[in-house]
């Protein structure tokens, strides 16, 4: 018998877990809500008026952005500014766009008839911007419990899909796009073994359309030696203290143990092609054949130091997320080849001792040694603020690292490291033609986005922030009559 992934989703998706259970008949989402209102509707209690209300503030979470169509033909935008990222900076450039790609780039070429075309006048052309993690369309309002669902129950979730259980309608992706941000990471959290990241980029009907690599990384949240109660993900907490081999072990126990069992999985299943299928240790095939990286949520020398053993004693590819103390470990993560994904630079030092500028230097830092990193806008309030990420690049260009690097570490970095370079990342010919049109330099807070396409697709640039804008201006605007 076949096993299925089940997944029920309504305007807040729960997160999607493969269940190695037989098929079953699901009425579609539009059924669901509405066979839910009805019954509801005719519950004559406070309980059912309560949870009615609370149904249609559910779907109250959706953006009004209608994604972009297909190209239909050809685009042409001509004497532009050219930030490839790839092959440095080209003035008065010219670049056409093709089916979804970008087909040429020239300082001068003629246009057909037929095509459509872009006078830049001197505006900068960018790559989309690709923030390295984020929970965008797994978390809609922070404080709003229905609207959150990044995370599941248990400690060892590899079966868990991001992508999944992504919301194409969330009100926070027209606004990071509208500040040039046109890719995202998405992780779960939670547990030791969070799940799967995925790739997304930020226009579609669906999360199957938005999906350009359905599983970059295994997230895993790697323990705190020694501070149980210390902050994991943020980065800040007290020093870890000197873990010990037994409390090492103990920690990491359910980790080696899934391994161990995957290993066995894949060797049972190469002798038997009929071997019952477990989905959790399915998903954790690529890892143990180092086709999926681990990103391992990592911020002190001590976590760092541990990962980065247990990978390399496991055969594992490595990714490290978060990174705070990580010109601590600055050679052990260059020797074993691991990139750095710092989760900000607006973040406050780790320890007390430490430089008030310590994390707006570390991407310096880190470029000088040599070691490979990008740079994430995870923080407070994380899925609203990813429109800020080109500002994390610029903040760390005033401490030492140089605009060129800084914008790399948001476009082309991210995209190396989450093995997606091939399509996006920078303006190269035969890459996805993913880029938007800005007034000015992208590091600038002045600077505003004045066009962008997702694969040639024009991409709407209003988003709740506009509209409110629009809202108000009219308001003023009324009463000065």
């Amino acid at each position: 018998m076949m096993n299925t992934a089940i997944t029920i989703t309504t305007k807040t998706k729960r997160m999607s877990i493969d269940n190695p259970q037989p098929p079953q008949t699901i009425p579609t989402t539009m059924n669901l809500i509405t066979n839910i209102q009805n019954w509801l509707r005719a519950t004559p209690s406070f309980v059912g008026l309560l949870a009615l209300s609370s149904l249609h503030s559910l779907e109250s979470f959706a953006s009004d952005q209608i994604p972009g169509a297909p190209q239909s033909k050809p685009i042409l935008i001509q004497n532009a500014i050219l930030h490839t990222v790839s092959d440095g900076t080209l003035v008065n450039h010219s670049v056409l766009i093709k089916d979804g790609k970008i087909a040429q780039i020239l300082p001068v070429i003629p246009a057909e008839d037929g095509f459509e075309v872009i006078d830049a006048q001197g505006k900068h052309l960018y790559p989309g911007l690709f923030d390295s993690l984020s929970y965008m369309g797994l978390v809609e309002i922070d404080s709003i419990n229905a609207s959150v669902d990044n995370a599941e129950t248990g400690s060892v979730n590899p079966n868990v899909r991001a992508n999944a259980a992504f919301n194409p309608d969330s009100e926070a992706i027209p606004v990071a796009r509208a500040n040039g941000v046109l890719f995202s990471l998405i992780s779960p959290t939670g547990g030791l073994v969070s799940g799967r990241s995925a790739v997304m980029q930020l226009d579609g009907w669906t999360w199957e359309d938005m999906t350009v690599r359905a599983d970059a990384g295994m997230t895993a949240q790697w323990p705190r030696f020694g501070n149980a109660q210390a902050r994991g993900r943020g980065g800040r907490g007290p020093r870890d203290a000197e873990p010990s081999q037994g409390e090492t072990t103990d920690r990491l126990a359910p980790l080696y143990e899934i391994i161990r069992e995957t290993s066995a999985y894949a060797k049972a299943k190469a002798s038997d092609p009929n071997l019952n299928v477990d989905l959790r240790l399915e998903a954790m095939i690529p890892v143990i054949e180092r086709k999926t990286p681990m990103m391992i949520v990592a911020n002190s020398s001590k976590q760092i130091q541990t990962a980065v053993a247990f990978c390399q004693q496991q055969g594992l590819k490595m990714i490290l997320f978060g990174g705070a103390d990580a010109m601590q470990c600055a050679e052990l993560l260059k020797e074993a080849n691991v990139p750095v994904v710092l989760s900000a630079v607006y973040r406050l030092p780790v320890r007390r001792d430490a430089a008030y500028d310590s994390m707006y230097v570390l991407p310096g830092e880190l470029h000088a040694r040599g070691i490979r990193f990008s740079i994430a806008s995870d923080g407070r309030f994380g899925s609203a603020n990813v429109r800020n990420l080109p500002y994390h690049a610029a903040a760390a260009c005033g401490f030492g690292l140089d605009p060129q690097t800084a914008l790399r570490s948001i476009t082309l970095a991210p995209a190396e490291i989450f093995g997606v370079a091939d399509r996006i990342g920078s303006i190269q010919i035969g890459k996805d033609a993913s880029v938007f049109l800005a007034d000015g330099d992208i590091l600038e807070t002045a600077t505003q986005v004045q066009k962008a396409w997702i694969q040639g697709r024009k991409v709407d640039l209003s988003s709740r922030h506009t509209d409110l804008y629009d809202k108000y201006k009219t308001k003023y605007e009324q009463l000065k009559k």
